[in-house]
């Protein structure tokens, strides 16, 4: 059975977008403001360059020099993980350990995609960057985005064959699924929700917290749901929860970040701007989000944390 003790990178850890200027390059500045805003609202752990973070659009120095900001402006406060995984071993293994030289905590190491491996492959992908690299390693597990599924048996050999393997984000949306392997894994091996509507399910079963896009604008609600959780209140945890739900679902009616980069823009802390393939809201699908956006009162709450 696995631990949900969180000691390495925390129980909220956010998936941070990467702000653009008009020109479309990456805006430091905002960056650096982003950054204090998570930590100030409950973010223990910061992951740089993942999907919310527009990876996918990101050439390699671009990827090195926003570490680098990340890492600068966190001055060793909380933990940073960098996004390092793709379907090519060779390329996951040496953006791993560049991250590693750049001074990152860990690293998310996403399932190979579009090649679609056997789970022999997968258990040979994830070993032989796990063995080249002593940071410690999240799997990140997204059959929707990558065509294939880390099976149970295949995380929980995983888990116990590699100690740098530390942990799982799961994006399955099956509770059974993270149930098994919590069940079976090490028992210091942790496992997070992928998906911020089902953290209170996830942590119900084993999960020790979640790698959240919502904590952009909720990080405060999402660490007082785990922590009421987690001190035996659950009635706490679920009504903390179904005060999240609207925003945990507006965040995802367009393809990630767009909405939570629009609700940012609100705030203050960035621009909306998007690289190709992904396109900014239309009108109406402003208008839907904004509805749910004024319920959190979140420009309010901004200036207030601003002030202190």
């Amino acid at each position: 059975m696995i631990s949900t003790d969180a000691r390495l990178f925390g129980r909220l850890v956010t998936a941070m977008v990467t702000p653009f200027d008009e020109e479309l390059k990456i805006d430091f500045k905002a960056v650096a403001s982003i950054v204090e805003h998570l930590i100030a609202t409950g973010t223990t752990a910061i992951v740089v360059n993942g999907t919310t973070g527009e990876s996918p659009t990101l050439d390699d120095h671009e990827k090195e020099e926003l570490l680098k900001a990340v890492i600068a402006v966190n001055n060793k406060r909380i933990k940073i993980i960098m996004g390092t995984g793709s379907n090519v071993t060779s390329k996951s293994i040496k953006a791993t350990e560049s991250a590693a030289a750049l001074g990152a905590d860990g690293a998310l190491v996403v399932a190979p995609y579009y090649n679609k491996p056997s789970q022999a492959g997968l258990l040979a992908h994830f070993g032989v960057i796990a063995d080249a690299s002593s940071l410690p390693l999240i799997v990140y597990n997204i059959p929707g985005r990558t065509g294939i599924n880390i099976a149970a048996e295949t995380m929980i050999a995983l888990s116990h064959s590699h100690k740098t393997i530390h942990a799982l984000k799961d994006s399955t949306g099956n509770v059974e699924q993270a149930s098994d392997i919590a069940a079976a894994a090490r028992p210091d091996f942790n496992i997070y929700s992928g998906d911020d509507n089902l953290t209170l399910p996830f942590l119900s079963v084993g999960a020790s917290g979640v790698i959240s896009v919502a904590s952009h604008v909720l990080g405060r609600e999402i660490m007082a749901m785990q922590t009421a959780h987690f001190d035996g209140k659950p009635d706490q945890a679920r009504a903390i929860h179904y005060q999240c739900m609207a925003m945990f679902k507006g965040l995802f009616t367009a393809p990630n970040p767009t909405c939570v980069k629009y609700a940012l823009a609100k705030m203050g802390l960035c621009q909306s701007y998007l690289r190709l393939p992904l396109i900014p809201l239309d009108s109406a699908q402003k208008a839907d989000l904004d509805e749910v956006l004024k319920n959190y009162s979140l420009e309010k709450r901004e200036k207030e944390l601003q002030a202190g």
